[in-house]
C-alpha cells in the first residue's frame, strides 16, 4: 500500500516540475552589459567553431534544481536551461572519477581500467597516459584550453596532471574533496594537506577563499585576457556541493526555514553555485563570447542523500545503479541551437561530449577509434533520434559479490554475483549488488520519517541478484519484471558478456606511504619518479595508514559518513 501512495505522490512531483523566476539579470560580480545577446538570433550555420564551456557540478541530486520542482532556488540553471534543450534521458556515472574519466576520454570505464571505486590520493594511479584526451582535441584544433577546478583523475607523477592532459591553464584541486575556504584534504587519521594548485604549482596564496567564488572569478578573468575571435574551451568542474557542506551565511540564511540542517547547507551551495554560473555567463556576454558559445551543464553523479542531497522521486543515491545514481541533470544552452526551449527524451550518455564536442570544434576524431560515445549534437540542436540505443552502465569485477548470485542465475553466461548494470533500448538490467536502493524524498523536515527507511524492507527484501526494468514505463524502478521476461533479462545478459570480453584489467593499485603530504611540503602533488612506478602500480587493496596522528576536522566528518553509510548497508535484508 506504501509503495502505491509513494507512486502517486512521486507523479505529482513531476507534474509540478517548473522554474522559479528571480531577477536574473542583474550580474552580482560581473559589470552591466548594454544588450542582451538571448535576444539576437544567429545563422544556422556557425561562422567559426564555437567556445564551448563545460560546467560540471559535484554530487548534485537529480531533485536539486529549480525545474524539477526542488525547493532548492536556481534561478540562473532555470533561465539557461528553460531557453536551451533540457536533456531527460541524460546518463551519468554513479561517483566522481567514472564520470569524469568518460568525460574526457569519451570511453566507457572497462577500456581505461578505472571501472573500480575511484582514484584515491595515495594510489599510484591516473588516467592512462595513453589515452588522447578531449581537451588535446580540441588543442589540435586550435583551442585555448583552461580548467578551473576538481581533477579527480590522478597526479601521482607529473606526467598525471591536467597541464601535461591538454589544458593550457589549470586552477584547482587534485583530490576528491577539500575544505571550501582551507583547501586542506585528509585521506585518513593525520594524513592531511594542501590541495589547491595554479599550473603545477600549489597556490598557497589563494586559501581563505571559497572555491565556488574563486573558480568563477578565474573563468572571467580568462575570458577578459583572451580573444572572442579565437575559440576556447573552459571545463570548470566545480567543487560544490560534494562534501564538507559549507556555504557563506548568507546564502544559508535563506534557507533558515528548512528545519533539516544537512539540507539547508546543501541548499545554500546549490544556490551559491547557481549564482556563480550566473556570474560566467555574463562574463561570456560582457567580453564578446555569448553569440558563438555552447554551455553545457551537467552533474557527475547522483546526489548523497545523507549529505542533504535528494534524487527524488528516482530510485537510490550516489555510488549506486539505481536511477537515482545514474540518471543526471543535464541540459544544453546556446544562440547556436536550432530548436531552442525544448525538452529532449534523446539517449544521452556523457562518453557523447567527447565527440560531439571535437565535431562542433570540427576537429578530427579519425585518429581515436574505439569511441563509447556519439555525436548527439543534431539529437540536441535539431531534434533528430539519438544514434545511442544502450549504455553499458559499468561491469565492476572487484565490488563485493553479492552473496545471493551465481552463474547459474545468469543462464550460465554470467555470473549474476558480479556487480553490473546495462541500458539497451527501454530495457534496464541490474546484476550483484546495485548498491542502496530506497526511496528517498527531499530531507526538509528535521527528523527524517523512520518509516522511509523501512520501505526498503517491504519492497526489495528479496534474496536477489538479478533486476530487470522497463525505464521508459517505469523510470522510478518500482516493478521488477526480471521474473516475467527471462528472454529479455538473458539478452542483456549476452550484452553484458560482449562488452566485457573488450574490458581491460582493472587498474587499482595499493596506496604507497610516499604519497603522504609530510613528504611533499605539507600539499598533495605529484611525488613518484619513473623509477619508481613499476614498482608501486598494481592490482590491490588500499594499505592502511600506519599513522595514528590526531584526525582533523574534516577526516572527523568523512569517518562519520563512511560509518553511516556502513550502517544503512548492513540494514539491508
Amino acid at each position: 500500500m506504501a509503495v502505491y501512495a509513494l507512486t502517486g505522490f512521486s507523479l505529482v512531483s513531476l507534474l509540478s516540475f517548473g522554474y522559479l523566476s528571480w531577477d536574473w539579470m542583474k550580474p552580482s560580480l560581473v559589470a552591466n552589459v548594454a544588450t542582451d545577446p538571448m535576444e539576437k538570433s544567429l545563422p544556422p550555420a556557425f561562422a567559426r567553431p564555437p567556445h564551448i564551456i563545460f560546467i560540471l557540478t559535484d554530487d548534485q541530486g537529480y531533485h536539486d534544481i529549480g525545474y524539477h520542482g526542488s525547493d532548492i532556488q536556481t534561478p540562473t540553471l532555470d533561465r539557461l536551461a528553460a531557453e536551451g534543450v533540457k536533456l531527460e534521458n541524460y546518463y551519468i556515472q554513479p561517483i566522481c572519477t567514472p564520470s569524469r574519466s568518460q568525460l574526457i576520454t569519451g570511453r566507457y570505464q572497462i577500456h581505461t581500467g578505472l571501472q573500480h571505486s575511484i582514484i584515491r590520493p595515495r594510489q599510484p594511479n591516473c588516467l592512462p597516459l595513453d589515452q588522447v584526451t578531449l581537451p588535446q582535441k580540441l588543442q589540435e584544433a586550435g583551442y585555448s584550453t583552461h580548467m578551473v577546478g576538481k581533477w579527480h583523475l590522478g597526479f601521482y607523477k607529473k606526467e598525471c596532471l591536467p597541464t601535461r592532459r591538454g589544458f593550457d591553464t589549470f586552477l584547482g584541486s587534485l583530490t576528491g574533496n577539500v575544505d571550501y575556504y582551507t583547501y586542506d584534504n585528509c585521506d585518513g587519521p593525520g594524513v592531511c594537506g594542501y590541495d589547491l594548485h595554479e599550473g603545477e604549482d600549489v597556490a598557497w596564496d589563494q586559501s581563505g577563499k571559497y572555491s565556488t567564488f574563486l573558480y568563477a572569478q578565474r573563468v572571467s578573468k580568462i575570458l577578459a585576457s583572451h580573444s572572442p575571435k579565437e575559440p576556447i574551451f573552459i571545463y570548470v568542474a566545480f567543487q560544490a556541493v560534494h562534501t564538507p557542506l559549507q556555504s557563506p551565511k548568507e546564502y544559508i540564511y535563506r534557507y533558515r526555514s528548512m528545519g533539516n540542517v544537512a539540507r539547508r547547507k546543501y541548499a545554500a551551495m546549490v544556490t551559491c553555485m547557481d549564482e556563480a554560473v550566473k556570474n560566467i555567463t555574463w562574463a561570456l556576454k560582457k567580453y564578446g563570447y555569448y553569440d558563438n558559445s555552447v554551455i553545457v551543464f551537467s552533474t557527475d553523479n547522483g546526489g548523497q542523500t545523507f549529505s542533504g542531497g535528494s534524487n527524488w522521486p528516482l530510485r537510490g543515491r550516489k555510488g549506486t545503479y539505481w536511477e537515482g545514481g545514474v540518471r543526471g541533470i543535464g541540459f544544453v544552452h546556446s544562440p547556436l541551437i536550432k530548436r531552442k526551449r525544448r525538452t529532449s527524451w534523446a539517449l544521452v550518455h556523457i562518453t557523447d561530449w567527447y565527440p560531439t564536442l571535437v565535431s562542433l570544434a570540427r576537429g578530427n576524431l579519425s585518429n581515436v577509434p574505439g569511441l563509447d560515445g556519439y555525436n548527439v549534437w543534431p539529437a540536441i540542436s535539431e531534434g533528430k533520434e539519438s544514434p545511442r540505443t544502450e549504455i553499458l552502465h559499468n561491469i565492476d569485477p572487484l565490488y563485493n559479490h553479492a552473496k545471493y548470485g551465481s552463474l547459474e542465475d545468469g543462464f550460465g553466461i554470467w555470473n549474476t554475483a558480479v556487480q553490473a548494470s546495462i541500458r539497451v533500448g527501454e530495457w534496464k538490467l541490474l546484476t550483484g549488488d546495485p548498491g542502496y536502493s530506497d526511496w528517498i524524498p527531499p530531507q526538509t523536515l528535521t527528523n527524517f520519517p523512520g518509516s522511509w527507511w523501512n520501505l526498503e524492507r517491504l519492497t526489495d527484501g528479496l534474496r536477489k541478484s538479478v533486476w530487470l526494468f522497463n525505464i521508459t514505463a517505469d523510470p522510478y524502478e518500482r516493478y521488477d519484471l526480471s521474473d516475467q521476461r527471462p528472454d529479455v533479462v538473458r539478452t542483456l545478459l549476452m550484452r553484458l558478456v560482449h562488452y566485457n570480453r573488450t574490458a581491460i584489467p582493472v587498474r587499482y593499485p595499493a596506496e604507497n606511504p610516499r604519497a603522504h603530504p609530510d613528504f611533499n611540503g605539507g600539499a598533495w602533488g605529484p611525488w613518484a619518479s619513473e623509477d619508481d612506478v613499476e614498482e608501486w602500480e598494481g592490482i590491490g587493496e588500499p594499505l592502511k595508514s600506519r599513522n595514528k596522528k590526531k584526525k582533523c576536522k574534516i577526516c572527523k566528518l568523512r569517518s562519520f559518513f563512511r560509518k553511516l553509510n556502513t550502517r544503512l548497508m548492513s540494514n539491508r535484508i
